[in-house]
């Protein structure tokens, strides 16, 4: 159980940033013995693939932090965050190995963490994308920044959370609904008041 708390969380963290809970795992599955990967899952802690992800999370970090750039990131992180979050899913669980993906075609239920952490991700993915031109919108872009490194710590410390405490997803998945709710409305009203009726929000 603490396994798949550990997964929906890393997952949870990708939908905000990819890069963050990947290196989250790998960091602390080569220096530490907090996350035993599987043999399926090793490869994320190889130094050429923290490398890699480093440079990706560096790019990620600046591209989101400028007005109209990231929107577009966001676009293109619509396919990077949910596969991010599918894989951080599936070695957070450690439920799965390669020769299980290999056979999940017999119906065996092998993709259910995998397909589990891209929907996860792509949930919250979705409330990033939503909310970010509605509070550069009320800021004039200049929030941007300012929300973007919030989302990051945010995602940093779900994802360590996840890993060292699950049982704070249970706290977070909760929230996340009643954010969701919230900023769909303040969409719903900022239309209606562009279209010249603020009694329809």
């Amino acid at each position: 159980m603490l396994e798949v708390l550990t997964g929906a969380g890393l997952a949870s963290a990708a939908g905000l940033n990819a890069y963050i809970p990947l290196l989250a795992v790998g960091l602390l599955a080569r220096f530490t013995d907090v996350l035993p990967l599987s043999a399926s899952w090793q490869w994320l802690e190889h130094p050429a693939v923290l490398v890699i992800l480093g440079v990706l999370l560096v790019v990620e970090v600046v591209a989101d932090k400028v007005p109209a750039v990231d929107s577009v990131n966001d676009v293109i992180q619509t396919f990077v965050r949910p596969t991010s979050g599918g894989i951080t899913f599936g070695a957070g669980a450690t439920a799965i190995s390669t020769d299980e993906i290999a056979a999940a075609g017999t119906g065996d239920g092998s993709w259910w963490p995998i397909v589990s952490g891209v929907v996860i991700a792509l949930v919250f993915h979705g409330l990033k994308a939503m909310a970010r031109p509605v509070l550069n919108t009320v800021t004039g872009g200049a929030g941007a920044p300012v929300i973007s490194t919030i989302e990051d710590v945010i995602s940093t410390v779900t994802a360590v959370l996840a890993i060292l405490l699950p049982v704070i997803v249970l706290v977070v998945l909760p929230l996340t609904i009643v954010a969701i709710v919230w900023i769909r409305r303040a969409r719903r009203r900022r239309r209606a008041e562009a279209a010249g009726d603020p009694a329809t929000a």
